[in-house]
């Protein structure tokens, strides 16, 4: 496992040893052990997810917030994504800094993000097969977001507007500076 540091503090690319033969391939998607001793981080997730997205599908900016945080290990099964994270925590030297990562199921590489992170993705190809852990179960009542298209932000999602699907929801998220001053 090669673990890499991203432009945004506690948030890492892992990139696993994928083992290829004739019959296929085989990679560790997540030893506890090796994920603390490179990064530091003794976690524990709870809770894994999976969504499948069609292209043009936008999902996020969101979180939540307070006791119900989570940090994430995020990869791609099938397909391609645009994987979007922002530093929401005041305290932090990148706090509103963004970054982008390009996540497949051919590369098989991670995306951890930490607890405190807006996130997001927008599907590249035809679709996309999209799996998550998570270190903190989800509540309903804790959910926050980021409006997906917002100004201050910029984004550029690589999905050209007229071929974005959008939830009703995520369409009506605050903007940055909204949020920032609720």
């Amino acid at each position: 496992m090669t673990v890499k540091q991203t432009p945004l503090k506690d948030c890492f690319i892992i990139e696993p040893d994928v083992f290829k033969d004739d019959r296929g391939s085989f990679f560790e998607s997540f030893n506890q052990k090796k994920f603390k001793e490179n990064t530091g981080i003794d976690i524990d997730f709870v809770q894994d997810n999976q969504s499948i997205s069609q292209y043009g599908t936008i999902r996020g900016l969101h979180f939540q917030t307070g006791a119900f945080a989570q940090a994430k290990m995020i990869r791609v099964a099938q397909g391609e994504v645009l994987d979007v994270v922002v530093d929401m925590r005041p305290e932090s030297e990148t706090y509103l800094k963004q970054f982008g990562y390009t996540l497949t199921g051919e590369n098989n590489h991670q995306l951890f993000v930490p607890r405190g992170f807006a996130h997001g993705f927008a599907c590249l190809s035809p679709e996309a097969i999209f799996v998550y852990k998570c270190d903190n179960y989800y509540h309903k009542a804790s959910e926050s977001g980021i409006l997906f298209s917002d100004k201050t932000l910029n984004i550029d999602w690589q999905i050209p507007k007229n071929d974005q699907i959008v939830s009703d929801k995520d369409q009506h998220l605050p903007t940055l500076d909204a949020y920032l001053n609720s």
